[in-house]
């Protein structure tokens, strides 16, 4: 294994905390768009996304994988269920945000680390240690707990966790480079979103061109969308899985920030047992994440 491989690089690490503190601060982007549906944006967020991709892939003369993927069948497959999924990832995500439901966000991606390590169990027979199966049971209990509390499962964080979970799982199965299955992905959504963007427009509930906030918004929206995940896709190749698996918290922390001190939701009593629960469970998770890769060799 070379050095880079096994040890945190500056670029990466600069890389890697830029694309989180990103994603951090989009829950403001989009609580300005609040009064725009979720599906309106979300074609706003592949459309935009296209030619920042691709752009990207031309300066880097990186386009022949592309064509590769786009000439099979079977690759494409499986970019069609990735890009299903991050879509409907961000359909929920933007709805949650103007439905005043970012804690539930914050939740979702809180969980999706121990969500990936069940599925690892379940779909590829992994073994887990006892640390890592108290991490889940954890987690799981905080479910349980608001679960309780509301009545109902809280739907948009497990349906967040669940999107983005079987979104990394299947993505693996893309033997292209992060950028090209980035655009890949778009590519494959931008017939549906520009059709239903021709929808929105001959029924007149279109919002791109109504005013101009809506259109600089609905305009940044790819820009938003593409940065913060080209910057990460390159930075998390100069970084070690020990040191990704503690910056990823970041993000659904600062999420949670907003929500509290920025948007004024309300935590409650169950939320109060079910984050430090959580909190407790991503500790136990990453002491023993860290304490594992310490045993194995370079």
């Amino acid at each position: 294994m070379s050095v880079q491989e096994n040890q945190d690089s500056p670029r990466g690490l600069a890389f890697a905390i830029s694309a989180y503190v990103m994603w951090g601060f989009l829950p403001l982007y989009l609580k300005a768009m609040d009064h725009i549906p979720a599906p309106e944006v979300v074609v706003h967020r592949v459309i935009w996304s296209v030619p920042i991709a691709a752009g990207l892939l031309i300066y880097l003369g990186r386009t022949g994988d592309l064509l590769t993927a786009l000439r099979t069948p079977k690759m494409l497959a499986m970019a069609c269920v990735t890009a299903a999924l991050i879509s409907l990832n961000w359909g929920i995500y933007v709805w949650s945000i103007a439905a005043e439901r970012t804690l539930d966000a914050a939740l979702g991606y809180y969980i999706n680390p121990l969500f990936s390590v069940f599925l690892g169990a379940v779909l590829l027979r992994e073994r887990l240690n006892r640390p890592q199966w108290v991490a889940v049971a954890l987690a799981a209990l905080a479910v349980g707990v608001l679960w309780f509390d509301q009545g109902s499962l809280p739907w948009p964080a497990l349906a967040l966790t669940t999107s983005w979970g079987f979104y990394a799982y299947f993505k693996k199965s893309l033997p292209i480079g992060p950028n090209q299955g980035f655009l890949l992905e778009v590519l494959i959504l931008l017939p549906p979103a520009l059709a239903y963007l021709a929808y929105l427009t001959a029924t007149g509930q279109n919002h791109f061109g109504s005013s101009a906030p809506d259109t600089l918004l609905l305009l940044g929206a790819g820009v938003v969308t593409a940065v913060p995940l080209i910057t990460y896709a390159n930075g998390a190749k100069l970084l070690r899985l020990s040191t990704i698996a503690v910056l990823q918290y970041i993000a659904p922390t600062m999420i949670f920030l907003n929500a509290l001190f920025v948007f004024g939701e309300p935590m409650g009593h169950a939320r109060m047992i079910a984050f430090p629960l959580i909190w407790a469970a991503l500790v136990v998770y990453s002491v023993s994440l860290w304490q594992e890769l310490r045993k194995r060799p370079s």
